[in-house]
């Protein structure tokens, strides 16, 4: 049972005003694929090695299963750590590098060699056991790296952005290859990333951070469709959520003189100064007549199947820019003006000065 357990684990560096992480608490299941993410700062990377034992645990306790690590040294630990540089020893070969940890804990030779075989085979690095790192591409020595940490057979795999060394097309081809080889295997990993598509691609559920804080954790789908805060809401989604700053006048939300249509739940709560939110696919683009939102387009973004226009408006309350998903068909042209409006449904809304969700 390799199940991963936070227990307010803390860590204040020397010196620091703050807490780097400021007592997390956070269960993650057996086999289960987490990722950690976050802006830079935020203290999803020392979480992580507080986990792999790189970091000292100053308040609170750490678990894999039932046993207690918060104090056992990395080596006893049975995790498996994979770094963003690889770590590859340079004067090795592949087989040899896979093999390293391995021969340090004494593991006969031929059992070695099965190992590092069958996991070469799994990563379609077969051909190249004898090669050296210098001789390979980034993709192939992150391959490498990763089946360094597979021949171990750990109980938790640490994953330290591994993919941000690669170029965008070899970062999609090995995030596919991560969560695939995870699902075949089976393994505990905690994976940190400050892309937020790596974390919706990859992860069975995604712990947001902001300010060694845990913001949310819950599956993609849930924190795309249902942010709890504003961090949240703003930080998951690319092109992010439109945020629009309004106040509740009798049940609706009012931006300058134009009404955005909010849900039920939404009218009986909301009061005061809130924030509307609206994805970019949830705009509707309607006739002047129909008395939507008006949009001055100054960028349109042609991606082939659809598209994205940005524009401003000079109702009080939006922001410098609202973006619509549109059709790549449309034929909207820098300079227009168009009209949007959402249904009650896709708005999300924020109490502003608190943050936090006021809709279902």
């Amino acid at each position: 049972m390799a199940t991963v357990t936070f227990e307010k684990a803390q860590r204040w560096y020397p010196g620091a005003d703050a807490p780097a992480v400021a007592g997390i608490d956070l269960e993650i299941g057996d086999g289960e694929f987490m990722v950690l993410v976050g802006p830079s700062g935020c203290g999803k990377s020392t979480t992580l090695r507080m986990l792999a034992g790189l970091e000292e645990v100053n308040e609170g306790r750490i678990f894999i299963g039932e046993r207690d690590i918060t104090h056992i040294p990395p080596k006893d630990r049975d995790i498996a750590m994979v770094f963003q540089n690889y770590a590859l020893y340079p004067h090795m070969t592949v087989a040899d590098n896979m093999a390293f940890a391995l021969k340090m804990a004494n593991v006969p030779a031929e059992e070695r060699r099965r190992r590092v075989e069958e996991a070469a085979k799994m990563l379609g690095l077969t051909e190249y056991l004898e090669r050296k790192p210098k001789a390979l591409s980034g993709g192939q020595r992150q391959r490498v790296a990763m089946g360094r940490a597979i021949v171990r057979s750990p109980q938790v795999f640490c994953m330290d952005e591994p993919l941000s060394n690669l170029d965008a097309k070899m970062r999609v081809q090995t995030r596919t290859d991560i969560a695939k080889l995870q699902a075949d295997l089976g393994v505990t990993t905690v994976y940190v990333t400050h892309d937020q598509v790596e974390a919706m691609t990859m992860g069975d559920r995604v712990a947001v951070m902001e300010l060694g804080l845990l913001q949310q954790v819950d599956t993609p789908l849930r924190l795309y469709d249902h942010p709890d805060n504003l961090f949240v809401a703003g930080f998951i989604g690319s092109p992010q959520m439109n945020l629009v700053r309004a106040k509740a006048a009798g049940g609706k939300a009012q931006i300058g003189s134009y009404q955005v249509p909010v849900d039920a739940t939404s009218e009986r709560r909301m009061s005061g100064n809130i924030t509307v939110g609206v994805r970019p696919e949830a705009w509707r683009v309607v006739s002047e007549n129909e008395g939507g939102l008006p949009i001055t387009v100054t960028v349109v973004e042609e991606l082939g199947a659809d598209g994205f226009v940005y524009g401003t408006c000079d109702v009080e309350g939006t922001p410098n820019n609202v973006i619509v998903r549109v059709s790549a068909r449309d034929s909207i042209h820098k300079g227009d003006v168009i009209y949007v409006t959402t249904d009650p449904k896709s708005v999300h809304v924020f109490d502003t000065d608190t943050g936090e969700r006021i809709s279902d």
